[in-house]
């Protein structure tokens, strides 16, 4: 039977990871190690200065005390997986979409990116969601598309080279109104600085960070992950870990 590790940055009590791991289970032997607490925005870093300690829930979900997605995958590999590994990683289902350079912030994406690493086919998964949305429609539709899709790579195989994940954001809509799959590569977010200041009854004076609204360029083009799923589409996109900008090579070396 084919094996599947499952992580998530939003903790091991979230929704998503739960349904996904039920909406897997009867495709394969699934395992859960997930965070004991939220991680978003953790991207791909792993914990050096304290130590690390599973807590097991159930069978086949384990929390990992204080960890991120990237800790989960990297100490399960270790320790749960040392003679064969898993046949898929899964990271997810997020609660909110990965899309755009967002992926470089993303604790989703950090833990399929340290399945990558270690050799391991592996997918981000995450859930586009709007004011109630989640609430309203829930994960069935992301959990059938997902499923989908395991069943095509156990059928046909990962479709990707080494070094390279699968990026899969579900759009914001009940399933009367999904339009289907796209291929399509990464587009380009608006970023700017947001901060709100606040106070403590002290006084004391304290930010929080980041805004969950997301704004992309009008000049993205057509076929890009963002307005694929703002427009009602799923969006699955290959990523490579190689970040080299490699058509400024020849210009770098003209300038140095």
């Amino acid at each position: 039977m084919k094996e599947i590790l499952i992580t998530n940055d939003d903790g091991f009590e979230a929704l998503g990871i739960r349904a996904l791991r039920n909406a897997l289970k009867d495709i394969a032997k699934v395992t859960v190690v997930a965070p004991s607490s939220e991680k978003s925005a953790c991207s791909h870093s792993i914990t050096l200065t304290r130590p690390l300690r599973f807590i097991q829930l159930d069978d086949g979900f384990f929390k990992l005390d204080d960890a991120t997605p990237s800790d989960c995958i990297y100490l399960a590999l270790e320790t749960m997986y040392k003679h064969k590994k898993p046949d898929l990683i899964i990271s997810g289902i997020n609660h909110g979409a990965n899309l755009g350079e967002d992926i470089t912030y993303s604790g989703t994406c950090g833990g399929a990116m340290e399945g990558t690493l270690q050799g391991v086919a592996s997918m981000a998964i995450s859930l586009l969601y709007k004011n109630d949305s989640i609430d309203k429609y829930g994960f069935d539709l992301a959990c059938e598309i997902s499923a989908d899709i395991v069943k095509s790579i156990f059928e046909k195989g990962f479709p990707l080279n080494g070094r390279e994940f699968l990026n899969l954001n579900i759009p914001a809509v009940p399933k009367s109104e999904y339009k289907g799959l796209k291929i399509v590569p990464a587009g380009h977010q608006a970023y700017n600085t947001n901060a709100e200041l606040h106070r403590n009854p002290r006084g004391l004076e304290y930010y929080w960070l980041g805004t969950p609204n997301i704004h992309y360029h009008e000049d993205n083009e057509n076929e890009c992950d963002l307005v694929a799923a703002f427009d009602g589409y799923a969006s699955l996109t290959p990523i490579k870990l190689d970040m080299t900008a490699h058509h400024s090579i020849n210009r770098l070396k003209s300038w140095i």
